[in-house]
C-alpha cells in the first residue's frame, strides 16, 4: 500500500466536497455502491459516472457518461476502474479542472499519477475513503491524535 500522511489524506477530505466516482455501480453488492452511500452520508456530494448507465439514477444521483458531463466543479475524482485504465480518466481530470485523483484499493498507476501531480493535482492510490475518513475522523474534528 502507498504512504501517505494522515495530515496529507485529511487535507483532501477537508476540501472536498464534490466528488465524481469513476466506475459507479448500481448494483449494491458493488464496492462503489458501498462507497457512494457512505460518502452521501457523511455530506458530500456524489456524481456517479459509468457510460454503460449514464441517464440512469445510482443512490437517487443522475449517472453521468463522463467527467465533462458533470455540472458542477469536481473536487475528487474517485476511481473505481482496472488500472490500466485510469491514465485517460487522469487526462479528463485535468481538463475539468479537479483537484484530486482517489484511486481506490489494488488501483495504482504511478505514469497517472505523475502526470496527475506535473499538472497541480494530489494523487492519492490504492486507499478506500471508506476506510480512512473514518480512521481520520479525530484529525479532521481538530482532536490531537
Amino acid at each position: 500500500m502507498a504512504s501517505y500522511s494522515d495530515a496529507f489524506l485529511a487535507q483532501i477530505f477537508a476540501a472536498t466536497r464534490h466528488i465524481a466516482v469513476v466506475g459507479a455501480s448500481p448494483k449494491s453488492h458493488r464496492p462503489s455502491f458501498g462507497v457512494m452511500r457512505f460518502l452521501i452520508e457523511r455530506g458530500f456530494e456524489l456524481y456517479p459516472v459509468n457510460p454503460g448507465v449514464a441517464g440512469q439514477r445510482i443512490l437517487d444521483r443522475p449517472v453521468y457518461a463522463g467527467l465533462s458531463d458533470i455540472p458542477v466543479q469536481i473536487d475528487m475524482v474517485d476511481i473505481f476502474r482496472q488500472s490500466d485504465a485510469v491514465g485517460p480518466i487522469v487526462e479528463d481530470s485535468i481538463a475539468i479542472g479537479a483537484k484530486f485523483i482517489w484511486m481506490q484499493q489494488g488501483v495504482i498507476n504511478v505514469q497517472a499519477a505523475t502526470r496527475a501531480e506535473a499538472a497541480g493535482l494530489a494523487v492519492v492510490m490504492d486507499r478506500c475513503p471508506k476506510i480512512e475518513l473514518p480512521r481520520l475522523a479525530p484529525l479532521l474534528r481538530g482532536e490531537a491524535n
